[in-house]
């Protein structure tokens, strides 16, 4: 328990962080002050929640700012007098920990504890609101034991396949990739080599099967981020549009079907492009063709982060477009891509600029049909003409605009039997099989009589085997453990196989959100009247680089456990926060593209390479080990303390801007926190209750304003996410108090200092919590209401009336709000300047306007 003997610190003049901070962490600890109590039914819920790391063994600045963020708006809402839930966990399976394993010769399983409780002692430096008894790993057979049921429920609803798929392949980490894990470059969102592309048999998730949903419910999120939901909704990429079939002349049979969302240029197309994996190729067989085609592989693989050339190889097959029954080349080409619409275009190089060029290198006819002014004959094109317009050569849809001509060709091809109106989503359905050892067992059985039979759920967990081999570059996987593989099938008792393969990562972490109200239920993954209570998660904070990985995937296991009825919640996350990165000086040479660390550079202020002393670009970027321009979190609470840490996260940039990292910004915070300690100091306990010796009416007058008018805006900050000017505003009032202290009455004083304790304490618990018992509390701060403004007390007594004499301004005064004309007048006539510039003249007219003037004319 608190009290005066453990907290007096008014012996020690100087702040001292390290003298206060661990002595508070432990309180707080010793009284569980952060534990949910669920006990209280009356009171408003409120869950906060940081995106949880993945333990790579040391906190860097990111997970700082993250944190602290997350931290400030859980303690802000406990004042409000809510029931906060602020849980923490780890994202502990996956390919980095089994990497690092392999390097360091040990059990994945023990590197990842290790780096949790070493990571989880440094969290604790921060001094975070967070509820520890709710801590899980999604490595713990506790957690991932719930994964599996999960993947059996959605396998239950339908919503599992396996498939043989072309898959994204990384040839450094030996495996398979989901299509939101390539870079836009065509590189891993990981080990950043350049995917490769094989088949193989894999599982599914059918998140195309919620594709609408996804799309229609982002209108719901009114507290997203725009460019997240912009992001989210280009990745679902809806097209309305029509399926075309062109028959095939070579094979009578045969057709290639084509989605597009011009039907309105069909007239105008002059060849069909297929992509280089299309079915048809199969049917090539010309060896010269085949061996172009090899090539043309080779080419995309290779040039995957580069501008690609517009490559085209004919296949001497042709198409024939129904519309017109016009034969058309079909054309391999390098820019179809496999897995958007049908993997063939229609090339309409009038009116598409891709088709264009492509056909300008390849010789290939350009037609017009659409023409802006249908009054006005055409000439040659010498660019797509792809803005709106009204359709030629196109028979009798002559004279129609394009966009009615969309409408009547779409019918006209639904009439005969060679067009249908297509909804089409660049989504593709989730690929969740990864060939590594280190992540959750997929709970199915594989039977030569009965196929993928689903693991019978009161056989789960299917854990991971302990029993490890560790070589130079990897683990033994699953497949090669056969006393793990080896099984008996749950349908017909014969001998049968393990699933080798485990669970993308995401899947863990998609579903985490949903296990903290539950954490310690040994029966299910979560409760129903617990998700129901505590979802959505009131604020949601972590980067935006996880908009379409997590977030999304996040989604879609929501809607599709709701419609498994596991409870009745449409979406995960009601609000989101995704903080910018934190940036430090990076010192590089332009010249040899590498970074050079501060250490080996002689003069900073004017920094040269050591070694050709050429000079250095000074450059702000992510905090890296490759760059030299890491800051260690702990080193940092070493010299400062915690409180500044997170004074200066949430003071030098608006949380969703980039932070660029200073240090004498960061001395600029231990300064401020040093004044306030002095504050207290001399009006600690002994002082406080002493009655001014000179009151002075303007001193509280102006003292209590400020009061308020701290209240009123870092309330309003904070609940609108603007923690720097917060700060500001608590810089203000510390100034307004410092100024008029001294000549207040005590009950004034002492409201001011709790006040300022309070508004503090958010930002920087440590010392609001030790400056709270210097001037004689006996509970923590953080147990206190958050102070509520007094509008009157913001009210103005006076106001600054401008004079002017035939309106030019000669003078300024102080008047009473409810001053009457005559008094205006009067003591306007009275003033010097103003009887100067009267000057015996006479006076014609006197104008007042309430507030703002008064103007004599003479």
């Amino acid at each position: 328990m608190i009290t005066s003997e453990n907290t007096d610190n008014r012996a020690t003049n100087l702040y001292k962080p390290s003298d206060i901070e661990g002595k508070w962490q432990k309180i707080w600890e010793d009284d569980n002050l952060y534990n949910t109590d669920e006990q209280v039914s009356n009171k408003e819920k409120f869950y906060a929640l940081s995106m949880f790391p993945y333990p790579s063994g040391n906190l860097h600045m990111g997970h700082v700012r993250n944190y602290v963020i997350t931290d400030l708006i859980a303690r802000f809402q406990r004042f409000q007098g809510k029931v906060v839930l602020h849980p923490m966990g780890w994202d502990a399976f996956g390919l980095p920990a089994e990497n690092a394993a392999i390097e360091r010769g040990i059990n994945p399983d023990k590197w990842t504890k290790q780096n949790i409780a070493h990571m989880k002692s440094q969290l604790k430096l921060l001094g975070l609101s967070v509820d520890w008894d709710r801590e899980f790993a999604t490595c713990d057979e506790n957690y991932y034991v719930w994964t599996q049921f999960l993947f059996l429920e959605l396998h239950k609803a339908g919503l599992v396949y396996q498939k043989e798929s072309e898959v994204n392949w990384d040839p450094i980490d030996n495996t398979v990739l989901a299509n939101e894990q390539v870079d836009s470059e065509g590189k891993s969102w990981r080990s950043g080599a350049i995917v490769e592309k094989k088949l193989l048999t894999q599982w599914f998730l059918k998140i195309t099967d919620y594709a609408e949903e996804l799309l229609q419910d982002l209108e719901k999120l009114n507290e997203w981020p725009e460019r997240v939901k912009i992001m989210q909704e280009n990745w679902i990429g809806k097209s309305i549009g029509t399926n075309i079939n062109f028959k095939i002349k070579e094979f009578k049979k045969e057709k290639i079907q084509v989605f597009t969302t011009r039907p309105d240029t069909l007239f105008g197309v002059t060849y069909l492009a297929i992509s280089v994996n299309h079915p048809l190729i199969k049917k090539i067989s010309d060896n010269k063709i085949i061996s172009k085609l090899e090539n043309l592989k080779i080419y995309l693989q290779e040039s995957k982060d580069k501008d690609q050339k517009k490559i085209g190889i004919p296949t001497n097959l042709i198409a024939i477009n129904p519309i017109n029954s016009k034969e058309i080349p079909i054309w391999i080409a390098s820019y179809v891509l496999d897995e958007y619409g049908t993997g063939a275009v229609m090339g309409v190089p009038a009116h598409d600029e891709r088709d264009f060029e492509f056909a300008k290198i390849n010789s290939i006819d350009i037609k017009q049909v659409i023409i802006k002014d249908k009054d006005k004959s055409t000439s040659e094109l010498t660019n797509a003409f792809t803005d709106s317009g009204f359709l030629i050569n196109s028979n009798n849809f002559d004279g129609l605009n394009n966009s009615d001509a969309k409408k009547h060709i779409s019918e006209h091809g639904e009439r005969n039997g060679w067009a249908e109106n297509k909804i089409q989503f660049r989504l593709r359905d989730w690929l969740i099989s990864r060939q590594r050892y280190w992540g959750c067992p997929i709970p199915i059985i594989k039977c030569t009589n009965c196929g993928s039979v689903p693991v019978n759920k009161k056989d789960i967990p299917v854990r991971l085997p302990n029993e490890i081999k560790i070589s130079s570059n990897k683990i033994n996987s699953l497949g090669s453990n056969q006393s793990w593989i080896n099984t008996t099938c749950p349908k017909c008792g014969n001998l049968a196989s393990r699933e080798t393969d485990t669970m993308d990562t995401f899947m863990c972490s998609s579903w985490y959100f949903l296990r903290y109200p539950s954490s310690k239920s040994l029966t299910k993954p979560f409760e129903k009247e617990k998700i129901n209570k505590w979802l959505p998660v009131d604020q949601y904070v972590g980067g935006v680089e996880h908009a379409i990985l997590h977030l999304l995937y996040a989604r879609f296991l929501t809607k599709a456990l709701r419609d498994n009825n596991l409870f009745d919640i449409d979406e995960p996350f009601k609000r989101l926060l995704t903080q910018g990165m934190v940036q430090s000086a990076a010192y590089k040479n332009s010249i040899t593209g590498k970074y050079i660390s501060p250490t080996d550079i002689k003069d900073i202020t004017n920094p040269k390479d050591p070694k050709d002393n050429s000079k250095l670009e000074v450059l702000f970027e992510k905090m890296s080990k490759s760059k030299y321009n890491g800051v260690d979190p702990e080193s940092v609470i070493k010299k400062y303390g915690a409180d500044t840490a997170r004074m200066f996260i949430l003071f030098k940039a608006p949380p969703e801007k980039d932070l660029e990292w200073g240090d004498s910004d960061v001395e600029g915070q231990y300064r401020f926190l040093c004044r306030i300690w002095k504050l207290f100091l001399d009006y600690s306990n002994n002082d406080i209750t002493h009655e001014a010796d000179k009151l002075k009416k303007e001193n509280e007058s102006s003292l209590l304003k400020s009061i308020n008018i701290a209240i009123k805006e870092i309330s309003n900050d904070i609940k609108n996410n603007q923690f720097n000017t917060a700060i500001s505003e608590l810089m203000k009032f510390y100034n307004s108090i410092s100024s008029n202290l001294n000549h207040v009455n005590k009950d004034l004083r002492r409201e001011a200092l709790m006040t300022f304790c309070i508004l503090l304490a958010p930002f920087a618990p440590h010392i609001s919590d030790e400056i709270w018992h210097l001037i004689g509390n006996s509970k923590s701060v953080h147990l206190e209401k958050w102070p509520v403004f007094d509008e009157d007390a913001l009210k103005e007594n006076s106001y600054e009336l401008v004079i002017q004499i035939n309106g030019k301004v000669r003078d300024k005064i102080n008047v009473e709000i409810n001053i009457s004309d005559d008094e205006i007048k009067e003591k306007t006539l009275i003033r010097p300047n103003v009887k100067k510039w009267i000057d015996n003249k006479t006076i014609r007219k006197i104008i007042i306007v309430k507030g703002r003037i008064i103007n004599i004319v003479v």
